[in-house]
């Protein structure tokens, strides 16, 4: 049943990625996608926290999405944009790490989807090469760079590809979003320049952290 309900909840939130996605490409030229998104969202009656939320569960859109709309457009204070749209970020992670490999090897008996995951794995091969060379450290990276091809559903899918176990994957994917949130957070509010100071600073945490890891392991060896 628990499965049923979760895989019921990734083909919902790839539906709304779709309706978002089409909602961008319609309307008047010239028009901004991200306003008709919103526009959407705010005709549905939905409160910021909860399109927010929303906005951060999907592809594509993620946090980096959800918390410039939360600071910038519904003027959601900035402490709780972030804990909204981390949350929302999260809640695809667990379905997709339980659910991708029964999910494809079913779907790929029909020549479509066995197409689509053929290229998305393939894809997720060539991009997280950091993933498969340091696993947990190198998929926390992988999220934590804000851009539209990292975030968490795509490390998800490449912790998946490379055999990264289950309950690794949530807790380093859970602090590659923290920091995507931080980065977007300090974009949303100083603009690029705190950004870039922010996003350097955790950066090289990270990667001090790496090779601490790895010098351990040498030794160990020898």
């Amino acid at each position: 049943m628990l499965k049923v309900v979760l895989f019921g909840f990734v083909v919902a939130a790839f539906v709304l990625s779709i309706s978002f996605a089409t909602l961008a490409v319609e309307g008047n030229e010239g028009e901004n996608p991200r306003h008709r998104v919103i526009e959407s969202l705010e005709k549905s009656g939905m409160p910021g926290v909860v399109s927010a939320l929303l906005i951060s569960t999907l592809p594509i859109f993620e946090l980096r999405g959800g918390i410039p709309v939360a600071i910038n457009y519904f003027k959601i204070e900035w402490w709780l944009a972030y804990i909204v749209c981390v949350i929302g970020n999260m809640i695809p992670v667990v379905p997709i790490l339980l659910l991708l490999g029964g999910v494809s090897k079913g779907l790929s008996r029909f020549a479509p989807f066995k197409r689509f995951f053929n290229w998305l794995f393939e894809r997720t091969r060539k991009r997280g090469g950091v993933v498969e060379r340091y696993k947990y450290l190198g998929l926390m990276l992988f999220v934590a760079i804000p851009l539209p091809v990292t975030g968490a559903w795509t490390g998800s899918v490449a912790a998946f590809v490379f055999g990264v176990r289950f309950a690794p994957s949530i807790l380093f994917i859970f602090f590659g979003v923290l920091i995507a949130g931080v980065i977007v957070t300090v974009l949303s509010l100083l603009g690029i320049l705190g950004a870039i100071i922010a996003g350097t600073a955790l950066m090289g945490l990270a990667a001090w952290s790496l090779l601490g890891t790895k010098r351990r392991g040498q030794v160990e060896v020898r």
